[in-house]
């Protein structure tokens, strides 16, 4: 399954990510996306992640809605779409470090990232995005690919709609504007336009008017649609469907591979664990750390795959498979599940990725074990050696102490009694334990001495067989 995370930092299954702006997205796709009422009644508050009017900060750190939801591609691939919310950057409460690490995991993550930003797209905004995007300028010398995808200038308040009209269209000539590059212009800003145009593969604006008075001064304001401007809610209106449009969901990608949801899983630790210290990160720590997760995810999805076709093979419902025909099917399993692994372009050079690959090597053989003995509980013959083993010993015993007894040899008939009485108490107890599931343990111990016995006379047989050819 293809997955999108989409942030909004101020915010973006195969799957994607989205963020900021997030409580009218999470609106949009818990509703019919096709019906034109996903807003709600203008009687109704607004739901979803928390928020609240005033000067102080709502959110802090990454949110993350805890529901996943699939959409259709056109092309009929289902996309796991991922809703995340972010704290605000430099609030009176966050150091440069907290900014610049929620940014920077936000932007990571996300296939789609919107930049909330106030009334205006100023020379500081750009900087602060050339601050906190400095770790994919590092991934991008190695991979040689944009290291982020989609960035949306959300500019809110926008006041001067005489200049540029509000929304997509209005947005992009605006944001061209500010981003376009001249010969007169010094140096510094020239490089901030260009490090912002090498790091993300589709970059946009929109253009949003202010939500009236009502909104602005009333602390009361729950988000009803009868208190919010008209031009307002019909921006929204356009805004959110073209966000979460199908056909404009992006795929999370890191170094040019689509991510799954369980790949996302191993960034997410990586990224976490990276994070930890009080010190922002070296931009070499999170190249490190990308390398180590893109390995991680494609021996994740080696790993599946070699599961999924064993199950087929051997699994729960399937009949025994005998043994050699069980083991040519994991080497043909095995070898598939290694040219996945190295199929997927991975990061950190050929010799950072052989330790994965040897690893990938080392688990899938430590499954294949559990199936050999999944696929052996399976066979009745074997299941009852234990006690067939113990019925022999029982047998032999027994005629042999008849034998000896009859012939006058009492010792070795008293061992042999003793051997069997021995043993039909341990078939009784083996019996009870099967029964009752109490002491396993001892019940391993008594299968053991069973198969070695078990072992030893088919040897025997194999011997005296090779002897008399």
């Amino acid at each position: 399954m293809d997955f999108m995370l989409a942030s909004q930092s101020g915010s973006s299954c195969e799957c994607g990510v989205i963020g900021n702006g997030c409580t009218e997205d999470l609106h949009h796709v818990r509703s019919n996306q096709a019906s034109e009422e996903w807003l709600g009644e203008p009687e109704e508050p607004l739901t979803g992640f928390s928020w609240r009017g005033g000067s102080e900060r709502e959110t802090t750190g990454i949110q993350i809605w805890n529901k996943v939801f699939l959409v259709d591609k056109p092309d009929g691939r289902k996309v796991a779409v991922l809703l995340m919310d972010t704290q605000g950057t430099f609030d009176s409460q966050s150091t440069l470090r907290d900014s610049a690490t929620v940014f920077a995991l936000s932007t990571m993550i996300s296939s789609m990232q919107v930049y909330n930003i106030s009334q205006n797209v100023q020379e500081d905004d750009l900087q602060h995005l050339q601050l906190f995007t400095e770790y994919g300028r590092l991934a991008m010398e190695e991979t040689f690919l944009k290291p982020f995808q989609s960035m949306i200038f959300l500019v809110r308040d926008w006041s001067f709609p005489y200049e540029f009209s509000y929304g997509q269209e209005g947005g992009m000539k605006f944001l061209e504007k500010r981003l376009k590059i001249s010969e007169n212009q010094h140096e510094e800003l020239q490089n901030v336009r260009k490090h912002i145009h090498s790091c993300f593969t589709n970059i946009s604006c929109f253009l949003m008017p202010h939500p009236g008075l009502k909104v602005a001064t009333n602390p009361h304001f729950d988000g009803r649609l009868k208190e919010i401007d008209r031009e307002f809610i019909n921006n929204l209106q356009v805004l959110v469907p073209w966000l979460l449009s199908p056909r404009n969901l992006d795929v999370k990608e890191i170094n040019g591979n689509n991510i799954t949801c369980r790949g996302l899983v191993e960034y997410f630790k990586a990224y976490i664990k990276i994070y930890q210290g009080e010190e922002l990160p070296h931009p070499k720590s999170m190249l490190q750390a990308t390398a180590e997760a893109n390995n991680l995810a494609a021996v994740a999805a080696a790993k599946d795959l070699y599961n999924k076709k064993m199950e087929v093979v051997c699994g729960g419902d399937r009949p025994f498979l005998a043994p050699t025909e069980l083991q040519a099917r994991h080497g043909e399993i095995r070898e598939e599940a290694l040219q996945v692994f190295r199929g997927v372009k991975k990061m950190g050079g050929e010799e950072f990725s052989r330790r994965y690959l040897q690893q990938l090597e080392t688990e899938i053989d430590e499954v294949f074990v559990q199936y050999i003995k999944h696929n052996d509980s399976k066979n009745i013959f074997h299941a009852a050696r234990t006690p067939a083993t113990l019925f022999v010993v029982i047998f032999v015993m027994y005629v042999v102490a008849g034998v000896t007894g009859f012939v006058g040899v009492d010792i070795i008939a008293s061992v042999c009694n003793m051997i069997l009485g021995l043993a039909l108490i341990t078939l009784c107890t083996w019996a009870y334990i099967r029964y009752s599931g109490e002491y396993r343990e001892l019940g391993a111990v008594i299968d053991q001495v069973a198969g070695a016995l078990w072992d030893q006379s088919q040897c025997g047989t194999e011997g005296r067989s090779k002897l008399m050819m």
